[in-house]
């Protein structure tokens, strides 16, 4: 009996010394530092990410280019739109989402107050009125082909407006922001807390905002993806495993902890006001699913927005969305 507990007492201590086992070191790529990427900052903050087994290392690449690198095979994941998926996808090269962090553009457009009121804008105007304030004014977008830049030209769709007659800035946020407050652009079309800010300060008024359902033919859309290359998860399924529960956990830990999740909101924008940062909170949590799925449907509308923007013909469009996402590691 004494032999038989010291061996229980010997295999459990040479347990407890082994080594923990190598986490997978993994890359994504975040377009810029966003509000709509609070599910990742709870990730990465919370530690799900290292209590998963995952050391992920992230990094910056602005607009489309994230996407880019994972099709080159330089990044394993990226947050990328369904826009911009289903625009790679017609042109034959192929991605898939297995996380959806966002069922809403997300994207605000901002013009500054001075330019508003010269123009007679009446923020209840209909949307198409709205538009209209767009003719030759200077835009500022995170990059050309990005989300930002698509939101803008369905907007000035709406308005009846050709693309030709905004002048479109590809700028970062460290770029835009000075230019903004020295009057060098006339607006800017970004996410969550810019936009609010803008608001709060005074500077700015909001034309239309992305963040909720707008075209009723256009929402909701797969506008924040977790993306990879087709064969990824078949060859490192444990991966991707880890990065869909870690979501999933994300996502229910913004839904039950507010205060706590707008305090990381805090570490990641220090300079941005308290209550511009809760206002922001709400609206991702109102855009975030849970759980975090992807559907045909958003993928879809998020194509129509492609045809909207003229980035796709319509004959272009793809007969299914099936092959561009899976749920099964958000289960």
């Amino acid at each position: 009996m004494l032999k038989t507990v010291a061996g229980f007492v010997l295999a459990f201590l040479l347990a407890s010394a082994a080594p923990a086992r190598a986490a997978d070191n993994i890359v994504f790529v975040i377009p810029a530092d966003l509000v709509q990427l609070l599910p990742i900052y709870v990730a990465q903050d919370r530690g799900l990410w290292r209590d998963a087994g995952l050391e992920v290392k992230m990094v910056t690449i602005p607009s489309v280019g994230g996407m880019n690198a994972v099709i080159a095979g330089s990044a394993d994941f990226s947050f990328s739109t369904g826009s911009a998926i289903t625009r790679a996808a017609a042109h034959g090269q192929k991605l898939v989402a297995i996380v959806e962090l966002g069922n809403q553009s997300g994207q605000i457009i901002v013009l500054r107050k001075d330019v508003a009121a010269a123009a007679g804008f009446d923020p209840a105007a209909p949307l198409a009125v709205r538009a209209q304030s767009l003719k030759g004014r200077t835009i500022a977008v995170g990059g050309i082909g990005s989300i930002a830049d698509a939101f803008l030209k369905v907007i000035a769709h709406e308005g009846g407006l050709d693309a030709n007659q905004i002048v479109t800035a590809p700028m970062s946020a460290a770029e835009f922001l000075p230019a903004f407050a020295q009057k060098k652009i006339d607006g800017f079309v970004f996410g969550a807390p810019f936009a609010q800010q803008a608001v709060v300060d005074g500077t700015g008024v909001i034309l239309a905002d992305g963040s909720k359902p707008l075209i009723p033919e256009l929402s909701p859309s797969a506008a924040g993806l977790l993306v990879t290359r087709p064969p990824y998860c078949g060859e490192h399924r444990a991966i991707c495993a880890k990065m869909g529960h870690s979501m999933v956990e994300a996502v229910a830990f913004i839904d039950a902890h507010p205060p706590e999740s707008v305090a990381i909101l805090h570490k990641h924008f220090p300079a941005v006001g308290e209550a511009v940062l809760e206002a922001s909170y709400n609206v991702v949590k109102a855009m975030t699913p849970n759980p975090p799925a992807t559907s045909a449907l958003d993928l879809a509308n998020s194509e129509l927005i492609n045809v909207r923007a003229g980035f796709l013909k319509p004959e272009e469009q793809l007969k299914s969305y099936d092959a561009l996402f899976t749920n099964e590691f958000v289960k």
